[in-house]
């Protein structure tokens, strides 16, 4: 059985384009891969055989993207169920959600911004519930990168995400590009932002690139190198609250593996710079 995340580790996305470089060698500062279960889940033959060679030997989260936790549909059990079951079948103990909701009817194909009201809280939070008593297990949502805010807003961002954090009862996947992209979109201070989030129910970090589009407009693409404003924002959030499990996210224009992992292990460097006693959270 493969050993549960570490404490302070490092990891990347697990994109098939990587499977041959992979397979040839796991470079060692890699501590860990993440998958999206909906990409996964029912493959068998090659594709199954694949990730089933690496789940025996790392470990593995899975991020999931079309739960829709926020969405005004019902929850979407029988997906739940199935992820229940490739979370055992792979022996992977942590599962993360969007903050957000992408279906009504059908599926939107972008992750779409939850209102932050209370009425919203309670509601998102019983669904959260909800899909921990399916999974068997507790779960984390991750703070989403959104565009427009709702005109029913009562609360910020801040407030709404610890809201529903504390009536879920769940943990915090905490994505530090998105709170770069989302500070400079709406005109906040990221650092007071990071503050605000309980250091308690920090389980996961994020860490991405993004598209600059205009001077107050950035788009969350997990597609370019990680910019050195996001690379400070690490710094501060690990001296705030602590390291954690960070994964670097690239989804499009993927480089050869070797270029990704200067990225890799400059995370690693970063979490040995505030790997002290007082600075160290624990993977649920």
């Amino acid at each position: 059985m493969v050993e549960s995340l570490c404490r302070a580790s490092v990891g990347l996305g697990f994109r098939r384009e990587l499977i041959p470089e992979l397979e040839k060698c796991v470079p060692a500062a890699i501590d860990f891969f993440e998958i999206a279960p909906e990409n996964w889940i029912d493959f068998g033959g090659v594709t199954g055989r694949d990730l089933r060679r690496f789940t025996e030997r790392y470990p593995f989260v899975c991020h999931g993207l079309s739960l829709s936790i926020g969405s005004p549909a019902p929850l979407d059990e029988e997906l739940l169920h199935k992820i229940r079951q490739f979370l055992d079948q792979h022996q992977i103990s942590l599962y993360t959600e969007h903050l957000s909701y992408c279906s009504d009817d059908g599926h939107l194909y972008d992750l779409l911004p939850i209102p932050f009201t209370e009425e919203a809280v309670k509601y998102v939070a019983a669904r959260i519930r909800r899909a921990q008593d399916i999974l068997g297990r507790r779960i984390a949502l991750e703070n989403a990168s959104f565009y427009v805010r709702s005109p029913i807003t009562e609360m910020s961002e801040a407030d709404f995400i610890r809201a529903v954090l504390t009536e879920a009862d769940c943990d915090l996947h905490l994505d530090i590009n998105n709170v770069y992209v989302n500070s400079v979109n709406h005109a906040y201070d990221p650092i007071e932002f990071i503050c605000a989030m309980p250091t308690e129910r920090i389980v996961y970090m994020h860490m991405a690139g993004h598209y600059h589009e205009a001077e107050n407009l950035i788009i969350d693409t997990h597609g370019a190198d990680v910019i050195d404003p996001v690379w400070s924002l690490l710094d501060q959030t690990y001296r705030i609250h602590g390291i954690a499990p960070t994964l670097l996210e690239r989804d499009f224009n993927i480089p050869p593996l070797h270029e990704l992992m200067h990225e890799v292990e400059r995370i690693g460097l970063a979490q040995t710079r505030y790997a002290g006693a007082n600075h160290v959270r624990a993977a649920s």
